[in-house]
């Protein structure tokens, strides 16, 4: 009876040991030679982008919410010429509209980006990211200060405006139709008398499409209604 004591025990004991070092082994966290990715990864998501305001600017169009435009962050430009923005969506407790817009997100350019070269654009934001190749401009002259621009983006037929005023308060298009074979005239719509504004001096993109244009280079703006009478804006790139 001792014996068969004996030899239960052993058994027993070899059967822990082996327990144990299973379990130890199965506790262990996966390792990776990579490191996670701190927004580069997630959703893919589609990404256009317009020179402005001379070269000193860039608007991004992405698609969600009108009403919830995420602003830029951090940007960086990589060594290999990359240029690197990361989005900042709005707090968790704004309220959104449930619609799918293209909005304008506007970009300062870093020094060392030169606007007659091609520009790689990566955008990085929470859960998604998206990239767009940005061709090289003829800038010509830089606008005068707190002067409207545009720019073409990827997107057949679409270019951003871009208007200083208050934030709060974004121009609405009412029409944008060519006038000749490279000139559009752009028409803002009258904002209601009631309208209340902050009294803040903020770039504001604006989305506008044209179609019918004889020409696709050195398009021309006329700027027409709110305040912009006459004013005449040279559209950075080709359509």
């Amino acid at each position: 009876m001792n014996a068969k004591r004996s030899i239960l025990a052993l058994s027993a004991g070899i059967a822990l040991v082996a327990f144990l070092s299973g379990c130890a082994t199965g506790s262990q966290a996966p390792t990776s030679s990579a490191s996670p990715d701190s927004g580069g990864s997630g959703e893919a998501i589609d990404v256009d982008a317009a020179w402005l305001n001379g070269g000193t600017m860039i608007g991004l169009v992405t698609y969600g919410s009108s009403s919830c435009v995420p602003t830029a962050g951090d940007v960086e430009l990589l060594s290999d010429g990359t240029l690197v923005v990361e989005l900042v969506e709005p707090e968790a407790d704004t309220a959104c509209t449930r619609d799918m817009a293209p909005r304008v997100t506007l970009v300062d350019v870093p020094e060392g980006v030169d606007p007659s070269n091609e520009l790689e654009i990566a955008v990085t934001g929470e859960g998604y990211s998206g990239d767009a190749d940005l061709e090289g401009v003829t800038v010509g002259a830089a606008p005068e200060e707190y002067g409207p621009s545009a720019g073409w983006i990827g997107a057949d037929d679409s270019l951003i405006i871009l208007t200083w005023g208050s934030s709060t308060c974004v121009p609405v298009i009412e029409t944008a139709e060519p006038t000749g074979p490279t000139e559009v005239t752009v028409t803002f719509a009258t904002p209601p008398e009631d309208q209340v504004c902050t009294m803040d001096m903020a770039p504001r993109g604006t989305l506008a499409t044209v179609t019918g244009l004889e020409g696709d280079a050195d398009v021309e703006l006329v700027l027409a209604g709110a305040g912009f009478e006459g004013a005449r804006v040279p559209v950075l790139g080709e359509n």
